[in-house]
């Protein structure tokens, strides 16, 4: 270890509280990855070594890292305007983000409210839907369904959505109120799943504000994949209770799964989508929520009726930039039909990984594979992570979710380094298996 890099790995251990991280054994064991530089797929530590970005850093950068155009736009955008408000002002950037969003996104979304990470535009979701019913004839709406495994965010709010447990325990005496059904992933059978999310907004309807879904695939839980018949007929449902439904894009969207919009799978448009990470391509914070006219008319009349949230950084100028330009670059490179062109590779090795030893099931999705590993489940598992540091040593950067092993890259990642980190991930779970 370099002295540099001793020194970096002293301070950061004295200082930084990480996410989703047990300190005590972080301090006295983890040597981390320390991140000198990145380009396309690709990570370079303080050592020199480079290594294959598995999860697009926790699934942002999906034009890969350091976009050329993107560093362009974000350059240009700082020698004019950093930073305005859109506290009673606007800039052009923001308005024409939020016409370009309306334009790739399902019918019937037609207003942007912007803010800063997914778990904001979740909670902004949320808030609407409360708002909404409680000054449009509904005031008892103050409930939610999610899926059992769901994830949306961490923010206070959102917290309550949350059917990973691990996350959720700690605050439960203070959430808002949230009916969890079961996951259509993990009956693989979504008839089933399908009667109990039925039978509840049905007695239940007069008390439910939304239905909050990630469309097809549910990240955090561990990459679990359902049908999109599923998804069909819980649009159904909540159009014949009038209950709203929510998207959480956040992961989904932006071509991970081979549509724009992974709620396309279904032929699907929600009352609220929400969308993140990829949306400024890794670059800045920036999220938004979009609405239905009807929902944004529900705001409209006297002052009191008024949305009253945000935040300082709303539509900020430089975001905007690079948001535009991503989906410029979407569409002039035609990215999410690239993933469709490389899904067929991810799903075709980790169906094989399924005959390894120690593989208890596999999937896949446009640019998701995952795998079960024996050994128990849930986001404490401990197998996922000598896989990890088996891949780590092989030159790839993967990060588990307990006993599941997942790749989510760079939607364009070449087909050259696709190919080596999909080898890399069989690589090191045979040798785990092999222990």
């Amino acid at each position: 270890m370099s002295d540099e890099r001793s020194r970096i790995v002293a301070l950061d251990k004295r200082r930084i509280w990480h996410p989703y991280t047990p300190m005590d054994d972080y301090r006295a064991r983890v040597d981390p990855l320390v991140v000198a530089g990145a380009k396309g797929s690709w990570l370079f530590d303080l050592d020199g070594r480079r290594y294959l970005d598995g999860n697009a850093s926790w699934w942002v950068c999906a034009l890969g890292h350091n976009h050329p155009r993107l560093v362009a736009a974000l350059k240009r955008q700082a020698d004019t305007l950093c930073h305005s408000s859109l506290a009673g002002a606007t800039h052009e950037g923001a308005a024409l983000l939020a016409e370009a969003l309306c334009q790739v996104a399902p019918d019937g979304l037609e207003h942007v409210f912007f803010s800063d990470d997914g778990s904001t535009a979740v909670e902004v979701a949320m808030k609407l839907a409360l708002q909404y019913w409680a000054q449009n004839g509904r005031p008892s709406r103050r409930r939610f369904v999610a899926l059992d495994g769901a994830f949306h965010g961490e923010t206070l709010g959102v917290t309550a959505l949350g059917g990973v447990e691990v996350f959720r325990r700690p605050f439960a005496g203070v959430l808002l109120d949230c009916v969890h059904v079961p996951s259509p992933a993990e009956d693989r059978a979504y008839e089933r799943a399908f009667e109990a999310i039925d039978r509840i907004v049905r007695r239940d309807s007069d008390e439910i504000a939304a239905v909050v879904l990630e469309p097809l695939v549910q990240g955090a839980s561990g990459m679990q994949i359902y049908e999109p018949a599923y998804l069909r007929a819980v649009r159904t449902l909540c159009d014949t209770c009038d209950v709203f439904l929510v998207a959480d894009e956040v992961f989904t969207g932006y071509g991970r799964t081979g549509v724009m919009w992974a709620c396309q799978h279904g032929g699907v448009s929600p009352d609220l989508l929400c969308t993140a990470k990829g949306f400024s391509g890794g670059m800045l914070p920036m999220a938004a929520t979009l609405t239905t006219s009807r929902i944004f008319e529900g705001f409209l009349g006297t002052p009191e009726r008024a949305f009253y949230y945000g935040h300082s950084f709303c539509g900020n100028p430089l975001g905007a930039a690079v948001a535009r330009e991503v989906l410029r670059i979407y569409e002039e490179d035609k990215v999410v039909e690239g993933v469709r062109a490389r899904a067929p590779r991810i799903a075709k090795a980790f169906a094989e990984m399924a005959d390894l030893p120690g593989v208890v099931r596999t999937r896949a999705l446009g640019m998701v594979g995952a795998l079960d590993l024996e050994g128990g489940a849930g986001y404490l598992a401990g197998a996922g992570w000598r896989v990890y540091e088996e891949a780590r040593r092989r030159g790839a950067y993967l990060r588990p979710l307990g006993n599941v092993v997942y790749v989510a890259p760079p939607l364009i990642i070449s087909d050259e380094d696709l190919m080596l980190l999909l080898s890399i991930v069989r690589e090191s779970v045979a040798a785990v298996a092999t222990r």
